[in-house]
This record gives C-alpha cells, sequence and structure tokens, in this order.
C-alpha cells in the first residue's frame, strides 16, 4: 500500500507522526538530552577511542561521580549507543564500548566539543563585550 497524500503532507506513518524535535512531546528530544548532556558528551567521545572498563573511564573524564557515570552509561545503553560486556570471571569485569549507532553519535557530539575547544576565546570576548554594555 503506498502513501496517502495526507501522509506525504503531515510527514506521518505506521507508527504516527514523523519525528520533529520542535514538536512538544516528540521522543527525540530525549535521545538529543541523553547524547548532548555533558556526561553523556564525555562518555560518547572517550568511548570514541577505545573500550574502558568502568573505574578507567571514571578516571578519564574527570569530575563525573560513580552515581552520575552509572546511570549515563545506563541510559546509553538502552538508548543503544553503548555496549556494556560482562564477562563472567573473578573479579568481574565489565567493558564498555560503542555501538555502531553510538560511533555515529560520538562522532557527530565530539566534532561540536570539539568546535567549542577552538571558539572558547570569541566565546568569552563576546562574554565580556555584552557583561561591559551591560554594567
Amino acid at each position: 500500500m503506498g502513501v496517502s497524500a495526507g501522509d506525504a503532507a503531515t510527514g506521518a506513518g505506521p507508527l504516527g507522526p514523523a519525528p520533529d524535535v520542535n514538536r512538544q512531546m516528540c521522543p527525540s528530544r530525549l535521545v538529543l538530552e541523553h547524547v548532548t548532556s555533558r556526561w553523556g558528551v564525555l562518555v560518547l567521545a572517550a568511548l570514541l577511542e577505545r573500550s574502558y572498563r568502568f573505574s578507567e573511564l571514571r578516571r578519564t573524564i574527570g569530575g563525573v561521580s560513580e552515581k552520575m557515570l552509572a546511570q549515563t552509561l545506563q541510559t546509553l545503553e538502552r538508548d543503544g549507543f553503548v555496549h556494556r560486556d560482562a564477562k563472567p570471571v573473578i573479579p568481574p569485569r565489565v567493558d564498555y564500548s560503542l555501538t555502531p549507532l553510538g560511533i555515529e553519535a560520538a562522532r557527530q557530539v565530539w566534532a561540536l566539543a570539539r568546535w567549542t575547544e577552538r571558539q572558547l576565546e570569541a566565546v568569552q570576548a563576546a562574554r565580556e563585550a555584552y557583561d561591559e554594555v551591560r554594567a
């Protein structure tokens, strides 16, 4: 069965309207929040380099609490970005790596993070100019 003219105009499909991040209840907003959160970006960026054990990842990402890292990894795993590999050994060993979807997301947010680093001086200058005008 083909797509009706109404479906083509609205972007509606068998599961409802097409994702639109500008729509208030669009589920893509939650995914965007997960990958662009402070810890989400840093976890994805670190795992883009290689797989890590939990403690290694925590040392690599300065300032993240154990609880927040565990939450972030669980969220990213649930969304399909992170693979958790628990090995049945004593002591237990768990490695975290990116899935193919995670690699794609990590490349996107890492490019934005690197751009932010490169533009930091310009942002700081803009802040100072803004503050001067309002002082």
